[in-house]
């Protein structure tokens, strides 16, 4: 369907691609992963034919048709959403657009040449295309209304659905898709996610969204050393697969047979979980072609991110009483009555991205409440991960010296003391010199880990902390809450952090609030709360 040939890409002495080979084959969806700077989204953009390669060639099966995800949300300004999204099948729009233009200047020398247009138009399927695409908005959350409205007043986070449905539009034969989660609610991932399982054809995704990977996935392709390497499975089984595999290659003493015993336990174990799973059909072929030969350990270097605390917390964690927020005369949330027991991971949840945040800010003291009051018991201490950590960063400090702000004791504020913390989130050496002015978004997340991990606090809140980072920070981040004996508070757009961190959930409406002790997957299968949520947004 799709082959990469002696695929090279430098910049400058930069290598990131080097005689690259690679096959992406029909009802197959293939996982792009690497380590951030591997050269994911490069990959994408050569594949779509957006940057040329140093050397080397993308080709393409003939008559085969590629649709790629639309990163520019203002392309399409001058359309309507419907528009938009036929513009998705190049050739059935070219040939509408030709048609309606002969139609508008009729004669009997064009008579001929509308003839020919719609047998074409005909063949593609063209006098149901409207409907097809009116239908696949509905289906991610577009309704009729904005159908004709034309693109540039249409708001940002709905743009991103117009193109997803643009992108999928007419059954393309590859499909390529960056980060195509982004911005999109769990309702909405929820039904890409079933819509890509069942798919039929060749689909090249890039995604940090790891409950995404595991469920549309049948290969993971991993870029790493300038090459990349398809192996069979979704994301949880390369990962697990590969820390299995490192652990197997420092066992001197193992025999062959037994490590190949332990590869077999494992792909049996995991084959017999994915079969109970929802999308237990679609996944099957996925199962069939787990391969102990392909099993290999992994170069990814994981953050050791481990959350102490300094003293265990009494029974009374948090006390919320009658609280109330808003933005621009609009209510987030009202009447939120809470109490937080000793051990309770929440997941604190809205539609309303503005009514979180606005949440974690009062409980912290930097915003102040339109009503209510919080208590947070007497024996708790508090650590703060917000979603816009630029105020930490202001002064131009060594990372050393900028962690050394948070230290307790003279012991603390020895250099290798604080190194050790950095090192924990690899900072290692020259690195732990860094100004924090020239950091990454993600190199920030990973300092404001180190923070929390040094502070040892019992209660953590965290607003959206998977923002910025990789694969790597992320599945170590979500390993430790999971292991973390305090309570939490948090909110994250990552479907498998908030269902295997989460034991609790906290939804804040503007008509106030639902709380229920269950899981994150559980309170979204609800009926009930289906049309309770409903209710509290209207």
């Amino acid at each position: 369907m799709l082959t990469v040939s002696n695929l090279s890409v430098q910049f400058g002495k930069r290598v990131l691609f080097d005689e690259v080979n690679a096959t992406f084959t029909q009802g197959n969806c293939y996982g792009i992963i690497g380590a951030n700077g591997a050269g994911k989204s490069t990959f994408l953009k050569i594949i779509a034919g957006d940057i040329d390669p140093t050397s080397g060639h993308v080709i393409l099966e003939p008559g085969k048709r590629m649709s790629v995800l639309n990163q520019n949300h203002n392309m399409f300004d001058e359309h309507t959403v419907l528009e938009t999204v036929l513009m998705g099948n190049k050739v059935l729009f070219a040939v509408k657009k030709e048609m309606d233009e002969l139609y508008a200047d009729y004669s009997d020398e064009n008579a001929d040449r509308i003839g020919e247009l719609q047998l074409q138009f005909d063949e593609m399927n063209g006098w149901n295309a409207d409907s097809d695409a009116a239908s696949m908005l509905s289906n991610l959350g577009i309704s009729e209304d904005l159908h004709y409205t034309l693109m540039s007043e249409v708001e940002p986070k709905l743009k991103v659905r117009v193109l997803l449905a643009q992108a999928l539009f007419g059954n393309p034969d590859v499909l390529v898709m960056d980060e195509p989660t982004n911005d999109l609610d769990f309702e909405t991932i929820g039904w890409l996610e079933n819509f890509l399982a069942n798919y039929e054809n060749t689909v090249l995704v890039v995604s940090h969204d790891r409950h995404f990977l595991d469920a549309v996935c049948t290969h993971i392709s991993d870029i790493d050393f300038g090459k990349i390497n398809h192996f069979s499975g979704n994301y949880t089984f390369w990962y697990e697969s590969s820390q299995l595999a490192a652990k197997q290659r420092a066992q001197q003493n193992k025999k062959a047979e037994e490590k190949k015993a332990e590869l077999e336990e494992f792909i049996r174990r995991f084959s017999a979980n994915v079969a109970k799973s929802k999308q237990a059909t679609s996944r099957k072929k996925m199962i069939e072609k787990l391969n102990v030969n392909e099993i290999k350990p992994s170069s990814r270097r994981y953050p050791a991110i481990i959350f102490e605390q300094e003293r265990e917390a009494g029974d009374q964690i948090l006390n919320i009483q009658g609280l109330a927020a808003s933005a621009e005369g609009e209510t987030l949330f009202k009447n939120v009555d809470f109490n937080m027991a000793k051990g309770d991971k929440v997941v604190v949840f809205s539609k309303d991205s503005r009514a979180t945040t606005a949440f974690y800010e009062i409980l912290n003291s930097n915003l102040k409440a339109d009503a209510g009051t919080f208590e947070w018991g007497i024996t708790t201490t508090q650590s703060y991960l917000p979603a816009d950590n630029h105020d930490f960063f202001t002064e131009d400090l060594t990372l050393v010296d900028w962690l050394r702000q948070w230290a307790k004791t003279e012991e603390e504020r020895d250099e290798v003391y604080v190194r050790g913390f950095l090192g924990k989130m690899i900072f290692s050496g020259e690195e732990a010199l860094k100004k924090g002015s020239v950091l990454s978004g993600g190199e920030k997340v990973r300092c404001m880990i180190s923070r929390m991990m040094m502070i040892r606090a019992n209660v953590l809140m965290l607003d959206e902390p998977t923002n910025h980072l990789d694969l790597e920070s992320i599945t170590a981040f979500n390993n430790s809450l999971k292991n973390f004996k305090g309570s939490v508070l948090l909110t994250t757009h990552d479907h498998e952090f908030a269902q295997t961190v989460g034991n609790r959930i906290l939804e804040l409406t503007p008509n106030g609030v639902i709380d229920r002790y269950m899981t994150f997957d559980e309170y979204l299968d609800d009926p009930k709360i289906k049309e309770l949520r409903e209710k509290m947004y209207s």
